[in-house]
């Protein structure tokens, strides 16, 4: 038998078992509920068997049986562990009660606009004296000026301290979009079962801080660099993108710049990412190396039991490894380690294994600490660019800084292309001059800023000179953003288009015969091409967003869009615009013909400069007072009854307010209504009218029947009177409104009254994101209805 074959027969089994061990891990991802314990546990029992048998025969059956055998353990194992931590979830009886909580901060405190966020390691509970029982870890808000109008305590928290307080727990519940952030899995990663809010009133008992702890002593270093570092730098946005370089904080970095680091293809860079750990283990290997060295030149004979060169491997890996921890633990830092620490192993003992097995093992690795990694696009982009980067290797680096040079740019090519079709399934978005961005970021972040922010710990001066490198970064970048079709946008593609894309993507990069590569050209093109179903002519649909606490309704017609309402504003730099509504409009591949501000109220109009910014040639239709801040960027057409316009057959009529109205009233009383109409289908979009208003619009004759009607004022009981539901007749009734809102929308008497009328009433707490098509009137699709999780929270 070769030497080929001996290796192979030896590392074949256990690359089938990484890759068994993955596939088992994604069957178990799939579940959409948890079944018992013993079925697992009885896979995990088959997955040893087979695996033993795979290992002890070694024959052509083996990787067959390792694959088999793996698979079995990995979907067993993840399904126990997600039992055990279903357990400990949040009894409902115990959401929006006032508990008296005594644990431990877990992590550093997260600041916001108006909040402190903070991970609280529950050690007791308490409701009413009586002791209950809580999930371990709790995700906490903090406010800093009033909550409900009540003032509230300003107050340091630091990681490790041990506080009691008052706080209203609930499920972490988040919006369910299509495409859309999975908010469930996020908190189901870092191991958070409830959220909630501290009671920090007058009325409340007051926060006791306990002691303060060393338990965190990690979490604590970090949170000391980040005050320090935003002490030293006055320019918060060049201070956050320090401390998210020096110790791996991104949330410090502000949202304009993460836009202009996404636009140019960058923002992998911004995290502690597989580049900073590998440049980190390398000057660690080098120091520990050269001071080993200096104790055999001090006598101390260290090289007799270890040579500088094993010395310097491990204590680089040792010190990448502390590294990676002190900037937070994420998958491209977890993977990098673990390459990193295989490749030190084989040199330690004198082997050579092949790529694909060390980066198999790898990702095993990663899946075993975290096997809901799976579902992050960090994981895939990270993964599968050091896997294009392995196979595509072209050996032995030449000498000489040309040719230096050119192995850079060529390796940044093929990551480049690459990972273009994993971006355009992913993020719906890819840079066009990512590639002439990253060729100058790259160095820049890894040989200057990273440096420099890292330094600073111990000359902090060194923190000036790095907020003078990232502005100087930031300049170029935002040059190059500016460039003609510097990123394209395109509508989400179904999976097996993205797949069949990226597999013609890599095979265009590999180290193939020009025939070969070619080949992956067709491969690409359907998912260049692919456009979304829209409604035929005379039809219509709608898509009510799931926002929380607001509105925000998607009209589509065969070739024209329109957005009513835009969603909340929850802070200085945060609305649903950027969060939900842009990212939405991108992955559906929508460019709006209209947007409808109803009134002026924050949860109707919190969104609209971002999608007007991001969508600059809708019109803008809005029942506004003089001087909104929206006119002063927006051309305003004012919302008046009697507008009426025809898209491709479906019928649009404005119905509130009447001409004359007083725009500086009250905003609910002058809120747009619309009307939508085709082929004896129609939708009523109310806005937040009440009584008196309702009571004019039947009154004024105009026709109000509509097979779905979006519910006024999110289900008030100061609307969706008897004389207006009467008149519009809804088989549906959409109400959107935040999950346990502190107003409690809908209010039972309004749900009562739509259903005496009929009404099928739908919520977005309980639906998600909800579709209708005028096609269809009597249904509705429900986000989380489809293709649920069983870490989905159902209310």
């Amino acid at each position: 038998m070769t030497e080929e074959a001996v290796e192979a027969s030896r590392t074949g089994p256990w690359l089938a078992s990484c890759i068994g061990c993955v596939l088992g891990t994604a069957a178990q991802l799939q579940q959409p509920g948890l079944w018992v314990a013993w079925p697992y546990a009885g896979l995990c029992l088959l997955g040893c068997m087979l695996g033993w048998f795979g290992w002890r025969f070694r024959r052509w059956t083996a990787p067959l049986l390792a694959v088999l055998g793996a698979a079995a353990l990995g979907f067993g194992s993840v399904g126990l562990r997600a039992l055990a931590f279903e357990a400990q979830a949040l009894p409902p009886a115990l959401e929006g009660r006032d508990l008296l909580l005594t644990g431990r901060v877990a992590a550093m405190p997260q600041p916001g606009d108006l909040v402190l966020r903070l991970l609280l390691d529950v050690e007791a509970a308490e409701l009413d004296g009586a002791a209950v029982r809580v999930p371990p870890r709790v995700e906490l808000s903090w406010y800093r000026g009033s909550l409900d109008g009540v003032p509230q305590r300003a107050v340091d928290l630091l990681a490790g301290d041990r506080w009691s307080l008052q706080a209203r727990l609930r499920a972490p519940h988040g919006q369910r979009n299509p495409h859309g952030f999975d908010y469930e899995l996020w908190q189901w990663e870092r191991g958070v079962q409830a959220t909630g809010y501290v009671r920090a009133g007058p009325k409340d008992a007051a926060p006791q801080l306990l002691e303060r702890g060393w338990r965190h002593p990690v979490e604590r270093a970090r949170q000391a660099m980040r005050s320090a570092i935003f002490a030293r730098i006055a320019e918060p946005a060049r201070a956050g993108v320090v401390a998210a370089l020096a110790m791996g904080d991104q949330g410090a970095v502000e949202r304009a710049d993460w836009d202009l680091f996404r636009a140019t293809g960058v923002s992998h860079l911004l995290s502690v990412s597989g580049l900073h750990v590998t440049m980190f283990a390398w000057l660690a290997t080098a120091l520990v190396g050269w001071g080993w060295r200096r104790l055999d030149r001090l006598g101390w004979a260290a090289s007799l039991w270890c040579p500088a060169p094993h010395a310097g491997l491990v204590g680089g890996v040792a010190l990448a490894a502390a590294y990676a921890l002190f900037s937070g633990w994420g998958v491209p830092a977890q993977r990098t380690l673990v390459m990193l620490a295989a490749v030190a192993l084989l040199r330690l003992a004198g082997r050579q294994w092949p790529w694909s097995l060390v980066w198999a093992l790898a990702g095993l690795a990663v899946l075993v600490l975290d096997p809901w990694a799976l579902l992050q696009a960090g994981f895939w982009l990270s993964f599968v660019a050091v896997g294009v980067l392995f196979a595509s290797d072209a050996g032995p680096m030449a000498q000489g800084a040309w040719a230096r040079v050119q192995r850079l740019l060529r390796e940044q090519a093929i990551v480049t292309v690459a990972l273009a079709p994993l971006s355009l399934m992913l993020f719906q978005q890819i840079s066009l001059v990512g590639l002439v961005a990253n060729l100058l970021a790259i160095p820049w972040v890894t040989l200057v800023l990273t440096p420099l922010a890292l330094l600073g710990v111990a000359f902090a001066p060194l923190w000036d000179l790095a907020a003078m490198a990232t502005s100087a970064m930031l300049t170029v970048l935002g040059w190059l953003a500016q460039w003609p079709l510097a990123s394209l946008s395109h509508a989400a593609v179904p999976l097996p288009l993205g797949a069949a894309a990226l597999l013609g993507a890599v095979l265009l990069v590999l180290r193939l015969p020009l025939g070969v590569r070619l080949l992956g050209l067709p491969l690409l093109l359907p998912a260049l091409f692919w456009q979304p179903a829209r409604p035929v002519p005379g039809a219509f649909d709608l898509l009510a967003a799931d926002i929380g606490q607001g509105n925000a309704v998607l009209v589509r017609t065969a070739r024209h869009s329109l957005l009513f309402d835009t969603g909340p504003r929850h802070g200085q730099d945060s609305d649903v615009g950027h969060r939900v509504l842009v990212p939405l409009l991108r992955a559906l591949g929508e460019r709006l013909d209209t947007v409808v501000v109803s009134h002026a109220d924050s949860d109707h109009s919190g969104g609209a400069a971002t999608v007007l910014a991001a969508q600059p040639q809708a019109v803008l239709l809005a029942s506004l007072p003089e001087g909104h801040a929206l006119a002063a960027r927006h051309p305003v057409t004012p919302c008046v009854a009697g507008q009426q316009w025809e898209w491709d057959g479906v019928r649009f009529e404005v119905l509130h307010p009447p001409a004359g109205a007083a725009r500086d009233a009250k905003p609910n009383t002058v809120s747009c209504v619309l009307r939508v109409a085709a082929q004896g289908r129609a939708v009523l979009l109310a806005g937040d009218i009440e009584h008196a208003q309702e009571q004019q619009l039947v009154a004024s004759g105009a026709v109000l029947q509509a097979d779905l009607l979006l519910v006024p004022h999110h289900g008030s009981k100061t609307s969706s009177s008897t004389a207006l539901l009467r008149a519009v007749a809804p088989r549906l009734a959409l109400v959107q409104a935040g999950y346990r809102n502190r107003f409690g929308h809908p209010a039972p008497e309004v749900v009562q009254r739509l259903q005496a009328h009929g009404a099928n009433v739908v919520g977005s707490p309980a639906c998600g994101a909800a579709q209708w098509r005028s096609d269809d009137p009597g249904h509705v699709d429900c986000a989380r209805a489809q293709q649920p999780r069983y870490w989905y929270h159902q209310p």
